[in-house]
């Protein structure tokens, strides 16, 4: 079992709005910059490392990808180091673009 929890975009949407959690956008910086979950930072190393080392491990944490496989591994690094409320968005910034861009019906 995973120490961390998959959250689907609806629980991730949930939790931004109730928890204002710290969130890391472990993609490319090129394609962060092309467009990321508002408030979201971009997870470098040298931010990682100060997160890790620094951060506060009661507040939530929120880590995506491209599609939910890349921050399933950082999101067990950030629990190995003490953090208790860590989630994975599944299906990573693919899943949340697609839920965000459709228009609603007429």
């Amino acid at each position: 079992m995973n120490p961390f929890e998959t959250i689907k975009v609806a629980d991730a949407e949930k939790l931004i709005a109730a928890s204002a959690p710290v969130i890391l956008d472990c993609r490319d910086l090129k394609d962060y910059r092309a467009g990321h979950i508002d408030n979201a930072m971009h997870l470098h190393e040298q931010l990682k490392e100060s997160l890790l080392m620094k951060g506060n491990k009661e507040h939530p944490v929120l880590i995506y990808c491209y599609y939910g496989h890349a921050s399933e591994h950082l999101a067990t690094q950030f629990c190995d180091f003490g953090f208790t409320h860590v989630y994975s968005l599944a299906g990573g910034y693919a899943d949340w673009k697609e839920c965000h861009s459709q228009t609603p019906s007429t």
